[in-house]
């Protein structure tokens, strides 16, 4: 496993990559450091995403596809979405979830697990609420 260290509205975190989700790992280190904007989840409850349009994750010139996927994140999971029928995105689950869109329920793939400052998950979560977008920063610890 690998540990990255994730920065965002002023919190950070450690989280290590799933065994179980090998290739959306391996496309997610290849893009490291990775910044975006972490915007609030608009069906899926509690949770934050990074809208991602129509990027994909690729390996060995294949998109990613389903691996180790979920709708139900735990507190601190961060899913892939790898499409189609919404944009990609990556899920962080703050409180309770049901990974979903528009198009309806949706699984992502389960790749990052938060293991440190899981108790600021919240607090982040809220802030990107009320105060709208916040940056977001992946990087290998």
């Amino acid at each position: 496993m690998t540990t990255l260290r994730i920065t965002a509205g002023g919190y950070q975190f450690l989280a290590q990559t799933h065994p179980d989700a090998p290739h959306t790992v391996a496309a997610f280190l290849a893009l490291l450091p990775y910044r975006q904007k972490l915007i609030h989840v608009r069906w899926s409850g509690e949770g934050c995403w990074v809208p991602l349009d129509e990027y994909q994750l690729i390996k060995d010139d294949q998109p990613i596809g389903f691996e180790n996927h979920t709708s139900h994140p735990s507190v601190g999971d961060i899913l892939f979405y790898p499409g189609p029928y919404s944009e990609t995105e990556i899920l962080v689950a703050y409180g309770s979830c049901c990974f979903a869109s528009k198009m309806g329920q949706l699984a992502g793939n389960h790749f990052l697990t938060v293991v440190q400052g899981q108790e600021n998950l919240r607090a982040l979560g809220v802030k990107t609420l009320w105060e709208g977008a916040q940056e977001i920063l992946f990087e290998r610890a």
